[in-house]
């Protein structure tokens, strides 16, 4: 005996809230008909074998509170519509329906207008309410009606405040799923900041000193060379898998391939938006060979940094860009004059230079196997002069060459 209590236990400590509920309901509706069956024959002349079936009526929808409030209540309404009708009251008792039938219909009631839609309410709280002055004695039915209906009003109430505190903890749940995805997207940005600063900038030196090691380095072997440009060329894939991992980083959950990557099919846009800041910029375009879209994004990124570094330093100068290329290299030369404004151009890319503008733009070109140089010219003006490696293969159609 003990035990098989023993192992019963386990199985009622797994019993969830619900479960809990579920169990006190049954309890309570029991008693509640241990108590309507009894008394029935001190309020209504019922025969004995129909006074079990009775009492189940006035206590036994208690029992859909929880599944179904509405079924509930219109068993119980049902009930106490006909029982005043079919059965006769005692001489002592005056109120048409036990007291527990009262309790049950008023439990009912209260749980439809908490959880039941709106129109169902409506139509719960006015039957009842007109069920109470029909049989209600004397003038208790008015009465009856104004306790039905605040009743009807609280639970509303109650209803209200549950969804308000329910929709309060979605939206505090979205803001805090909110604030942990930014929290992570501020992480990966940082990190991403770091690579960049770091790997990059050091792999960019590495690709720099490979190339720039056999005009360093006198008599150096065949063998040596090759080897060198091995690292070139390993350390230039290694940045490009670099930035890919950088763009992943700093994407919002998008992968940055997936999205437009500016190229010279967007350079007529660029000089447009300059003419349209106040610049004076002409084009002139000559043949051009077919370019990867890492060649591409690096023109375009080096024209936009020239231009962008003409009009702040150099106001009211007139801009040149010339872009033309065969089967080993594309070359990019943005030449502005001397600026005709206050800001000077010599002290104005002086400063620039010694900025990251230029140093972004050559390391740009540095990384996929580029030149870039940039410098004042005699004339007060400043150029910028990109050499950067074509890919062989095809060439693109011949461009009509002219200035824009």
């Amino acid at each position: 005996m003990g035990r098989a209590v023993a192992a019963a236990r386990p199985r009622v400590r797994r019993l969830d809230r619900g479960q809990w509920l579920d169990v006190g309901l049954v309890v309570v509706t029991g008693i509640l008909f241990a108590i309507a069956w009894p008394t029935l024959q001190l309020t209504h002349h019922v025969p004995a074998g129909v006074q079990p079936v009775i009492a189940g009526l006035a206590a036994l929808p208690l029992m859909l509170v929880r599944a179904n409030p509405a079924l509930g209540w219109a068993i119980s309404a049902a009930g106490a519509l006909v029982i005043p009708v079919v059965y006769d009251r005692t001489e002592d008792y005056d109120f048409p329906w036990q007291v527990v039938h009262v309790m049950v219909l008023m439990a009912l009631l209260l749980a439809v207008s908490m959880r039941s839609p709106l129109a169902v309410v409506g139509v719960a709280w006015v039957s009842t309410a007109l069920l109470f002055l029909a049989y209600a004695p004397g003038q208790d039915g008015r009465g009856w009606a104004f306790g039905l209906t605040a009743l009807v009003v609280f639970g509303l109430l109650i209803r209200w405040l549950v969804l308000s505190r329910r929709q309060l903890a979605q939206q505090e749940e979205v803001a805090e799923v909110e604030r942990a995805r930014r929290a992570i997207l501020e992480e990966r940005a940082r990190i991403a900041r770091d690579l960049h600063d770091v790997v990059a900038h050091h792999m960019s030196l590495v690709v720099v000193q490979a190339q720039s090691a056999p005009y360093r380095i006198g008599d150096l072997p065949d063998e040596a060379k090759a080897e060198f440009d091995s690292i070139g060329a390993t350390a230039r894939e290694a940045l490009n898998e670099i930035r890919g991992m950088l763009g992943v980083l700093r994407s919002d959950g998008h992968l940055p391939e997936h999205a437009p990557m500016p190229g010279l099919d967007r350079i007529d846009e660029l000089v447009d938006g300059s003419r349209r800041a106040g610049m004076e910029v002409t084009v002139e375009r000559g043949p051009m060979p077919v370019l990867s879209d890492a060649a591409e994004l690096t023109l375009y990124r080096i024209a936009q940094e020239s231009l962008s570094n003409a009009a702040r330093h150099a106001p009211g100068a007139a801009v040149h860009l010339h872009l033309s290329g065969d089967a080993e290299s594309t070359v990019l030369t943005v030449v502005n004059s001397a600026a005709r404004a206050t800001a000077g151009i010599r002290s104005g890319h002086r400063d620039a230079a010694s900025g990251h503008g230029i140093t972004g733009m050559r390391d740009r070109a540095v990384s996929i196997g580029g030149t870039l140089t940039a410098g004042p010219r005699p004339d007060g003006g400043f150029e910028v002069h990109a050499r950067i490696p074509s890919v062989p293969g095809a060439t693109r159609p011949e461009p009509v060459v002219g200035s824009a």
